[in-house]
């Protein structure tokens, strides 16, 4: 695919990507992406993509893309449920587990190191 300029990026009528397609902050009211819905308190709700946005690139050839969703046919989120709150809980106190000496260490264990930032140091040490 070539390189795409700001001009290629506008096909409202969606002859050329499929689907209607704007450049990079120019999208018509009416239109959001997921971060933004979320922002409204709003999801897809199983709607299909209505319309993108394109932003060329400098130093590759394909651009970047969002993706946009109709607002008016955007459901509310779901309220989180008690059982969800639980799921959520457990899920990002394993998260904050470190695998090696079993302490909830208050931050995310980097999946690089694979354990805490102490038993990384203390492994570095003995190595």
């Amino acid at each position: 695919m070539a390189r795409l300029t700001l001009p290629d990026c506008f096909d409202p009528s969606g002859e050329r990507f499929g689907i209607p397609t704007f450049p990079w902050c120019m999208a018509p009211d009416g239109y959001a992406t997921r971060r933004q819905l979320r922002l409204l308190g709003l999801r897809p709700g199983g709607q299909q993509v209505a319309a993108q946005v394109l932003r060329p690139r400098r130093r590759r050839d394909e651009p970047l893309t969002a993706y946009l969703y109709r607002i008016d046919a955007a459901r509310p989120v779901r309220p989180m449920t008690p059982g969800r709150a639980r799921a959520l809980a457990a899920a990002m106190a394993a998260r904050r587990t470190c695998p090696e000496c079993r302490t909830d260490v208050g931050y995310c264990v980097p999946r690089s190191l694979g354990m805490c930032g102490a038993c990384a140091h203390a492994a570095d040490l003995t190595t």
